[in-house]
């Protein structure tokens, strides 16, 4: 038997005063929004048969989990596939967008937009975490497993699910913070079931930066 559900979850909202694409850098938690954003995820999942809690290494995603994984009682696993992709931003601050002509500094590491030339390639991204998915899907006998990972990652998951190309424009991901992106196997695939997104009522008053 294999799992009925993959459940990929992004983290809540991260303390980031100085508005810096933190991407790997340690040391970014979240903030006290953020831990209600996480707490809403888990409570969106509380009546799924959760069997593993697996997230990404770093401490925001680390922490998003922990709510997820005690409604279960359970243990927050890790798996570095899941892991926000290195890109040449971090510590700065950076937005897309025209504003990009007028950094001269920051133009050799835009020049490829499709591969990304400034950070971890798409098909990269995509393909270890669809791999993470495939284990993930023959870890347990039953039930479900959550994932908790990060913006680009799990978008990259919902485009090479639905067959687009990866490049695309990174203002309109859908994918906000601690969404629920939900995957089954269907044959020999797998499909994207469905979409929630239960800390949209904390969206408001959220700052949502930090990731290219």
């Amino acid at each position: 038997m294999v799992a009925s559900a993959l459940h990929l979850v992004r983290h809540g909202e991260v303390h980031n005063p100085a508005g810096v694409l933190y991407g790997r850098i340690p040391g970014f938690r979240l903030s006290d929004l953020g831990q209600q954003m996480a707490s809403s995820a888990a409570t969106a999942l509380a009546a799924r048969p959760v069997r593993r809690v697996v997230a990404s290494p770093l401490q925001r995603t680390q922490e998003s989990a922990a709510p997820i994984a005690a409604a279960f009682e359970l243990e927050v696993e890790t798996d570095e596939r899941l892991i926000e992709p290195f890109n040449r931003f971090e510590g700065k601050k950076f937005e897309f967008g025209p504003g990009l002509l007028s950094n001269p500094e920051a133009w050799p590491w835009v020049s490829n937009p499709f591969r990304p030339s400034w950070g971890e390639p798409y098909v990269q991204i995509a393909a270890r975490m669809l791999a993470a998915l495939t284990d993930a899907h023959a870890s347990v006998e039953d039930g479900d497993v959550v994932l908790v990972s990060h913006q680009l990652p799990i978008w990259m998951v919902h485009r090479s699910l639905k067959g687009e190309r990866l490049y695309h424009d990174p203002r309109r991901r859908r994918c906000s913070l601690s969404s629920i992106t939900t995957v089954e196997k269907r044959g020999e695939r797998f499909v994207e079931t469905a979409y929630a997104d239960p800390a949209g009522p904390l969206a408001g008053s959220a700052v949502d930066r930090g990731a290219v």
